[in-house]
């Protein structure tokens, strides 16, 4: 069985308003004191201290990941409410926050004096899914076989409509917030891990990349852990869509491990449709067209949607979670994305979204 690691970014609000609460440190020093969670999960600060994020261990079936990924939720959820906030899973924030002036230090104080007013009141959370691979080679390789598949796990993703309380009519405006950043997007076409390793060099060198271990592409090989990390996904509202990224994720790296073991190599994609791809997803998320990356045309995102579970049929059989994907497929399909029920809640006030958020994070025991 491939592992499956998940990565869930949150927003720390106040219950009451809905205005996100800068008490990161609070919450992860009262979270030491909460108790256990499963082994190789954690906590960890995020770029701002209005964020968190929770982490599970190396899971390798849906149990564990509906285990670990609950156990951070709740634990998460208990020591906010510790320092008098909540936590809500949302791409970007359904209220308008104050303008702060943040003193980052280390790698988060170098983020901030390279982007800039990009990263001021940037706030946005993602679900990033990391994927057990053989070694670095082999994970570029994958990479290539991805980038016609991230807009698709975007579109599913959709939970940012609002930007400071306003109804942007993007499906996921953590995409946009994230495509001002430099080399955003689906990655390159790389022929190896050297000609990876020289791209990310150069972008370094030309001052617009921290250090190597950042780049913003959707998916690329993890600078710490032997996987690959996609990176597409808003942060998911509830467990049941943040496993349907990390099953739907793992079955797409099999099936290219597949595709590799037969010689057969990713073809390049046309990096403006590539890019195509991901704003109309970002946009529309399923309810409107997508575009299909490599025959270049618009087409319904129902299609792409069924494309992809054809793409990964084998894989998703193999593992034993074809049925279980198919039963969440149809609860978001009935419910709608996230972004679609935040929609909906706004109908009865912005807090009436936050309450939502907040019961739909946390699952209930």
């Amino acid at each position: 069985m491939t592992g499956i690691g998940i990565e869930e970014e949150f927003l720390l609000v106040d219950p009451r308003t809905g205005v996100s609460c800068p008490r990161a440190e609070a919450v992860l020093e009262r979270h030491r004191i909460c108790g256990p969670l499963p082994e190789g999960a954690a906590v960890h600060r995020e770029l701002r201290p209005t964020q968190i994020e929770a982490a599970t261990g190396v899971c390798d079936t849906a149990d564990e990941l509906y285990e670990q990924l609950t156990a951070g939720r709740r634990t998460l959820a208990e020591a906010a409410a510790g320092e008098d906030c909540a936590i809500i899973a949302a791409g970007t924030p359904p209220r308008r926050s104050p303008e702060r002036d943040y003193d980052t230090v280390d790698r988060f104080g170098k983020v901030d004096a390279l982007y800039a007013g990009v990263v001021k009141a940037y706030e946005a959370c993602g679900c990033h899914v990391h994927v057990g691979v053989p070694d670095r080679e082999t994970a570029v390789a994958v990479v290539n076989h991805l980038g016609e598949w991230l807009p698709t796990l975007l579109a599913l993703s959709g939970n940012s409509p609002f930007e400071g309380g306003r109804d942007t009519g993007y499906e996921s405006w953590r995409m946009v917030e994230q495509s001002r950043f430099p080399g955003a997007g689906v990655a390159p076409y790389f022929v190896d891990a050297a000609a990876y390793e020289e791209q990310v060099g150069k972008l370094v060198d030309c001052g617009v990349l921290v250090d190597e271990n950042q780049t913003f592409w959707l998916a690329r090989p993890s600078a710490r852990w032997p996987t690959v990390e996609v990176r597409a996904a808003d942060t998911a509202s509830t467990v049941d869509e943040a496993v349907l990224q990390g099953l739907l994720t793992r079955a797409l790296v099999r099936t290219a491990l597949t595709a590799l073991d037969h010689g057969v190599e990713a073809a390049p994609l046309d990096p403006q449709i590539a890019a195509a791809a991901v704003w109309s997803a970002a946009r529309h998320g399923l309810s409107g067209p997508a575009v299909d990356p490599v025959a270049g045309k618009p087409v319904p995102a129902g299609d792409r949607v069924a494309a992809l579970l054809a793409h990964t049929r084998q894989a998703l059989e193999d593992t034993g979670d074809a049925e279980l994907v198919r039963i969440l497929l149809g609860s978001l399909e009935r419910e709608g994305t996230g972004a679609e029920r935040q929609r909906r809640a706004a109908a009865d006030g912005e807090i009436a979204v936050v309450r939502m958020l907040t019961e739909e994070t946390v699952p209930h025991a």
